[in-house]
């Protein structure tokens, strides 16, 4: 088999589809990323070229080498406590609001926290965290945490909840020893009470059909996703959130990201701690 290569015409097809599957849009920058991955890809098929491993993508009825593909194609970076005032933000002002704003006190419904990507767990681990140390009322309520990822390989790591020194360098030492134990290789494993309090899923955002399965949700975190897409799928993004909350609920983005920008459905609410945004309406 000759050397492997990825034409001009090659990468405009697979950037379309790909963008199509998954609203993602490489640019050219991003061309030896993508060719490198695509050849180690077409290599462990044992596809002879590009044309060949892409019919076989296009039209494999499982799905299982596009999820393969994705897993490659998606970046996974974070660290625990990232953008902590936000964290703060849900806990001093956000959930303040939803307590109050849930109508039948007698019959509580549960508060519903959505965390997208999920990456390898840190963001919804942290949430869980924060609340246990910061929000006095957790006493008093039913919260359900779902953190959601397109990556099938990302979830399985995240329920794992093994991290490295570098993921937990931000938390306070007696966090760190009260919640992780440390294991061999300089690793620490988070405690099974917190893996067992947040429901992992693997999720595509531009997927209608997996996007039904998330509704009456009370806070959406989703930070540092939508800088990959482009104008449409922001907007069809923040559609998908706008379905999937309750009326009155919240979306935090991250600090470079800003839905005024991307859709006029949201409310900005200023808080203290971070500026996030409401749908308008009162509570179910």
């Amino acid at each position: 088999m000759g050397k492997i290569t990825i034409s001009d015409e090659d990468f405009q097809k697979f950037r379309e589809f790909f963008y199509r599957k998954v609203g993602i849009q490489f640019e050219a920058t991003k061309r030896y990323f993508v060719d490198k991955r695509l050849i180690e890809r077409i290599e462990a098929t044992g596809a002879k070229d590009f044309r060949e491993y892409f019919m076989m993508l296009r039209f494999e009825a499982s799905g299982l080498e596009l999820q393969t593909l994705v897993n490659l194609m998606t970046v996974n970076e974070t660290y625990f406590f990232r953008e902590e005032y936000q964290f703060q933000c849900l806990v001093n002002s956000i959930l303040g609001e939803v307590t109050k704003n849930k109508k039948d006190k007698k019959d509580k419904k549960p508060i519903r926290i959505w965390s997208i990507p999920s990456s390898s767990g840190e963001e919804p681990y942290s949430i869980v965290i924060y609340l246990l140390e910061h929000w006095p009322d957790i006493e008093h309520w039913d919260v359900e945490i779902i953190s959601s990822d397109i990556d099938s390989e990302i979830i399985k790591s995240a329920r794992r909840g093994l991290y490295s020194a570098r993921s937990v360098q931000y938390l306070p030492v007696h966090l760190l020893n009260k919640y992780f134990k440390p294991v061999a290789g300089g690793s620490y494993q988070i405690s099974e009470d917190l893996r067992s309090a947040v429901e992992f899923t693997c999720v595509n955002l531009m997927d209608a059909d997996d996007m039904r399965n998330y509704r009456k949700v009370d806070v959406i975190f989703c930070r540092n996703l939508l800088i990959y897409f482009d104008d449409q799928s922001r907007r069809q993004a923040a559609e998908t959130f706008f379905d999937a909350l309750n009326p009155g609920g919240f979306v935090c983005l991250g600090h470079s990201e800003s839905m005024s920008r991307i859709s006029s459905l949201f409310r900005v609410r200023k808080f203290p701690e971070a500026i996030v945004y409401q749908k308008p309406g009162e509570y179910l």
